[in-house]
């Protein structure tokens, strides 16, 4: 099986690193504007086969389209990262028509490939590509609520002073920092709500914690982080490239979905080898409903300054 990312900075060749050293793809290609950037990142990658034990083919390009034929799955990480004070909606008019064009080459040597959007505002960028290649809408993913709900349960378990892997929880709505909606009304440590161990504050501080954990790395990185979302991708590739039909919150189209139509926005997902194999509509409840609501309202919003780039 055969991956391409695009955009060789941090996210990317994390995400090169973290499918490669798991044996998830038997072929990674990893691709960037920058002249020698993923062919460095890919031979260094490569130099740490014989270490870590895996035999997956690196193949580093700039610019060469041509080197991703025949991808299954393709991986959007183009684009700025976000600085010290700076929103993922002000990255909208620059990262746009960088993710419009790189859709659009992928697609000629892959024209089967399902598409992972991660380029920020993420939301909007996977809406864009959905109007820009007219791909089915489960073969365009975005991968917000995958990052998020790590997030989420990582709070929960700094929280409850637990394992992580022991809590499940998940969060919805938009991949921003007042979109997103973690559902502390569903979150569990070993099928026991986390609501019998945690007061009503203190969840409200592992969500309010969640909703800013892009912008808390931000501010101490100097830059967007790399290891919580290239490792989210990878989770993500995986439950697509080994069909394993994983329950994960992704950014889709919907079309009448939560009461949304013509919008790609967070909502738990069966993830198969045919990309989105089905919606799946959880029971909210009446406020969840209305922060879905409102959050959705935000994602349009932000999806109105994309007229230009789609005309």
């Amino acid at each position: 099986m055969k991956v391409t990312i695009v955009g060789a900075g941090n996210v990317g060749a994390t995400c090169a690193d973290a499918i490669a050293y798991r044996r998830i793809a038997s072929e990674i290609v990893l691709l960037d504007i920058r002249e020698g950037f993923a062919e460095g990142k890919a031979l260094d990658i490569m130099q740490t086969q014989t270490t870590l034990g895996f035999n997956t083919k690196m193949v580093g390009s700039t610019n060469d389209y041509s080197k991703t034929a025949a991808s299954d799955v393709v991986v959007i990480t183009s684009g700025i990262p976000r600085k010290p004070g700076m929103t993922r909606e002000e990255l909208i008019g620059i990262n746009a028509s960088i993710v419009k064009t790189v859709a659009e080459n992928l697609l000629v040597h892959s024209p089967n490939a399902i598409v992972v959007v991660v380029s920020n505002p993420m939301d909007t960028m996977t809406y864009l590509t959905h109007k820009a290649t007219g791909l089915p809408k489960n073969r365009i993913i975005g991968m917000g609520g995958t990052l998020d709900s790590s997030r989420f349960k990582t709070y929960l378990s700094l929280a409850l002073d637990k394992p992580a892997n022991d809590i499940q929880g998940m969060v919805v709505g938009g991949h921003g920092d007042t979109t997103m909606i973690p559902l502390t009304r569903l979150a569990s440590y070993n099928g026991v709500p986390v609501s019998q161990f945690l007061s009503e504050e203190e969840l409200a501080k592992v969500a309010a914690d969640t909703m800013v954990g892009g912008a808390t790395l931000t501010g101490l990185l100097g830059t967007s982080a790399w290891y919580a979302p290239g490792a989210s991708v990878a989770f993500l590739v995986d439950a697509i490239l080994n069909d394993q039909k994983k329950m994960i919150p992704c950014s889709v189209f919907l079309e009448g979905e939560y009461g949304q139509n013509d919008i790609c926005i967070g909502v738990p997902c069966i993830i198969g080898k045919n990309g989105v194999e089905k919606i799946v509509d959880i029971n909210l409840n009446e406020d969840e409903k209305s922060k879905f609501a409102k959050s959705a309202d935000a994602v349009r919003a932000m999806n109105a300054d994309l007229k230009s780039v789609l005309s």
